[in-house]
């Protein structure tokens, strides 16, 4: 069991990654909204923010966000959140850091749902990156899919195939179909 969490620990630091990007989006959210200015000039129509960049700590978690936006847009009555070349940095103390880039994001606070499109790349300072196109993360149900090509690699090995799901409570990774695997010998 041992031998095996230490070889998948990388895909399992991908998927907390992507566990930490859709708690950061279901919690703030609300952040842009309480400034007592922007209250006053949201209309029926929503709100639009250009060039966002955001921090939050939470030392009791600790846990470093840093995300940023060239536009982040709030639906009229606040359920949705659309965002637009976004960036995010995620650093836990004593653990690796992680980083996610993509064209376009759409949060929904009613189903908790989180999708990602466009040229999204993943990587971690331990040398493992992801690449799809999409990726519907559900934060109630802890899942992340994909019905498109996703590519996984890094020192030890690489994983291509067609789709994806991730349970992130249980950190498990299912590639659905069409993989190929290359593992490399460890120097």
């Amino acid at each position: 069991m041992k031998k095996f969490f230490k070889r998948q620990w990388p895909l399992l630091g991908l998927g907390a990654l992507l566990a930490m990007v859709a708690f950061y989006l279901a919690t703030s959210g609300g952040m842009f909204l309480k400034v007592p200015l922007l209250k006053d000039l949201i209309s029926g129509e929503g709100l639009m923010l250009r060039d966002i960049h955001y921090t939050h700590n939470d030392p009791d978690k600790k846990v470093k966000w840093v995300l940023d936006a060239k536009k982040v847009k709030f639906s009229g009555d606040k359920s949705r959140i659309f965002f637009h070349d976004f960036r995010l940095r995620v650093e836990q103390e004593n653990r690796s850091w992680y980083r996610l880039k993509g064209k376009k994001g759409d949060y929904s606070r009613a189903s908790g749902e989180i999708n990602l499109w466009g040229d999204l790349e993943g990587t971690s300072n331990n040398g493992y990156r992801i690449l799809t196109q999409h990726m519907l993360i559900n934060e109630k149900k802890g899942t992340l899919r994909t019905e498109d090509r996703v590519k996984i690699f890094g020192p030890l090995f690489s994983i291509e195939g067609q789709g994806l799901f991730v349970d992130l409570d249980k950190e498990k990774l299912k590639i659905m179909s069409d993989v190929t695997t290359t593992v490399r010998k460890e120097s």
